[in-house]
């Protein structure tokens, strides 16, 4: 039986697919070769990062607004968010002749507020974190009639979302396991309840994984309370799920439908982005790559073939530059040290020299006499370099210990 599910019926999600098919596309599945063999099991990429918007959030915006009254159209729709939800509201406005206003948090990933204004939408920066453009969006909803456009909590934004299932059933025949990263809930909460109730329908099961980031999750707590729960979020990379409260809806259909919720941290998600575009050649946001971060940090406990939903693509390039460098820094390829040396000729042609014996590259080196822990008669060199791995790091540490120097690692 499937009526016990809350939310959206199958009926819902199949209607909703012929709706959202008018402005989404079909996005591809990609095998992963290196992420089989991590987990042991085949795992395949649903690329969502390859959207219209770069996001699956034009699915659930298009749905919901295609359903409102021409009254409602003729006063306009309001949202908030962090990015992805903004574009795809404001697409959908776009599409339907709708006047879109958005509020934006005021650290918004470049590329993500102009595209938002590129669509057509006009956008008010406004608070640190998505709790306050929310909180104002509801205020002008209120005080100008439009009609808030909610990023995840409604029934027509699931049954949106939802179709990314429907379509992982259609081109993943044998799916057994989804893995799905979690803000409020509007997406993992559409794709678990349409695949559960389509599975149930055709005498199949399916196990349904949610993954959040450390510093944003507050949907372990959650379920552990029986009800939604607002935590304190801290600074995380991953934006685009950084959600203090799960939404009502949302929860209620998780708790019946997601078999497990796990985190990850900024580190893991940041080996995951690397990983992504080393291995697969592809550009994936940091929230859209929570999926891949758990099964490199052996979080996941999954059955059969797996898709991995990656959820989005929109990355602003200053940020994608940190990322990656902390992602060589995780995986142990790229090495920060500093190097006390006794200030007299040759030194540092020592050190170059132990460098490149072991095939270690030079990226930066700073060389100082000033600093409170140096003796009057040293000096300290700062030196960048890329290595292999962990163990070539180390590798390199160890000869340079074994001429006498001692190298403290920053990173």
């Amino acid at each position: 039986m499937t009526t016990s599910i809350a939310g959206p019926t199958l009926a819902d999600f199949i209607a909703a697919r012929d709706v959202v098919s008018a402005v989404a596309q079909e996005t591809p599945i990609e095998e992963s070769r290196y992420l089989s063999g991590i987990l042991g099991l085949e795992v395949v990429l649903k690329c969502e990062n390859l959207q219209r918007t770069g996001a699956y959030k034009i699915r659930g915006a298009f749905n919901r607004m295609s359903k409102l009254s021409p009254d409602e159209r003729a006063r306009g729709v309001v949202a908030a968010s962090a990015g992805n939800h903004a574009q795809g509201v404001a697409l959908a406005a776009r599409e339907l002749g709708i006047k879109a206003t958005i509020f934006m948090p005021m650290g918004v990933a470049l590329p993500k507020l102009l595209a938002t204004k590129d669509y057509g939408a006009e956008v008010m920066l406004l608070g640190p974190t998505f709790t306050e453009s929310l909180a104002a969006a509801k205020e002008f909803a209120a005080s100008s009639g439009a009609v808030f456009i909610p990023p995840f909590d409604h029934a027509d934004v699931v049954a949106g979302q939802g179709t990314v299932g429907l379509e992982i059933f259609e081109q993943v025949a044998d799916v057994e396991t989804v893995i799905v990263p979690i803000g409020g809930g509007g997406l993992i909460s559409g794709v678990a309840s349409a695949m559960k109730q389509h599975a149930a329908a055709n005498g199949r099961t399916i196990r349904i994984i949610g993954v959040q980031s450390t510093n944003a999750a507050a949907y372990p707590p959650s379920l552990r309370a029986g009800e939604p729960t607002t935590i304190e979020m801290k600074p995380t990379i991953a934006d685009g799920i950084a959600v203090a409260r799960p939404g009502t809806l949302n929860f209620a259909i998780i708790k019946d439908t997601v078999d497990e919720v796990v985190t990850v941290s900024d580190d893991d998600i940041a080996r995951a982005l690397v990983m992504l575009l080393e291995r697969a050649k592809l550009v994936v946001e940091p929230a859209g790559a929570v999926g891949v971060a758990a099964i490199l940090a052996e979080k996941i406990d999954a059955i059969g073939k797996t898709v991995v939903i990656l959820s989005g693509g929109n990355i602003d390039p200053m940020l994608m530059e940190r990322v990656i460098a902390r992602g060589l820094v995780t995986t142990g390829r790229y090495m920060r040290m500093r190097i006390p040396l006794p200030d007299r000729p040759g030194q540092l042609a020592k050190i170059s020299e132990i460098l490149a014996n072991h095939n270690s590259n030079v990226v930066e080196v700073t060389h100082t006499r000033h600093g409170i822990d140096l003796q009057i008669t040293q000096a300290e060199l700062e030196i960048h370099i890329e290595t292999r791995g962990p163990d070539h790091a180390a590798e390199v540490l160890d000869a340079l210990r074994a001429e006498g120097f001692e190298p403290r690692v920053d990173f």
